[in-house]
């Protein structure tokens, strides 16, 4: 397996065929059409209106566990002929794979992480030790959204993201270090900026953010088999707002 990739565990392909909420999907399985279409979990909290298109191709993997009332997970959509990440239990996994690897860590070496750790009213994906003792608290955004090429985030208004984010630069204020890892899993973008058109504040913030010490790493990735792989880190966007 490649360097800072992880492993991706599905079972079937399948068919999308609505989203009757948030949380759950309803879905033709391969192999299974003559039982119709079954209930699947949706782990993303965006909206994924560009991923969860009538007929989109989907992975999928069986749910475990006697208490589920769905029978599948939805790990992936397939848009522009790349797989589309839409289950964000999985930036756990990708985030550590790359912030316990120095050599790729866009952060720098880790002596110490913590995951889920309480920040004011938030809680936050890690808080890093560096090789020079200082603290820093990371938190992990994943982002299904590319158009022309730009990867955007969020796909749906975000207060708690907005949130983080002064969290973060609260962070920065008291001396400590403080950023946030974007993982773009899908189609290979050129840049990442903010979606100031879907949510004004949150890109509003990012801005403050940015200019008050925050450090911004958008991170590429791309599904290939049963790999999440590395491809490696993007550049910020930094046209005005009103060409995005």
């Amino acid at each position: 397996m490649r360097r800072g990739s992880v492993k991706l565990n599905w079972d079937c392909q399948a068919t999308f065929v609505s989203r009757p909420n948030r949380f759950l999907a309803r879905a033709v399985i391969d192999g299974m059409e003559d039982k119709g279409p079954q209930d699947v979990h949706v782990h993303d909290p965006g909206r994924l209106k560009e991923v969860l298109v009538p007929g989109t191709r989907l992975l999928v993997k069986k749910a475990v566990g006697e208490q589920r009332k769905t029978g599948w997970d939805l790990i992936a959509g397939r848009v522009d002929g790349q797989w589309v990440l839409v289950n964000s239990s999985l930036h756990r996994h990708i985030s550590q794979a790359l912030l316990q690897d120095p050599g790729l860590s866009p952060f720098g070496k880790a002596m110490e992480l913590k995951p889920e750790v309480r920040v004011g009213r938030s809680r936050l994906d890690y808080r890093m030790i560096d090789d020079r003792g200082r603290e820093l608290y990371i938190e992990v955004k994943g982002c299904s959204l590319t158009i022309d090429k730009v990867a955007l985030f969020p796909d749906a208004p975000t207060e708690r993201g907005s949130r983080h984010l002064e969290e973060l630069m609260d962070i920065v204020e008291h001396g400590h270090r403080a950023g946030i890892l974007i993982l773009v899993v899908g189609p290979h973008p050129e840049c990442f900026s903010p979606n100031f058109r879907m949510d004004p504040l949150f890109s509003a913030t990012f801005m403050e953010a940015l200019g008050a010490g925050v450090e911004a790493h958008p991170i590429c990735y791309r599904i290939e088999g049963d790999e999440i792989r590395y491809i490696g880190p993007i550049p910020l966007c930094m046209d005005p707002p009103d060409q995005r």
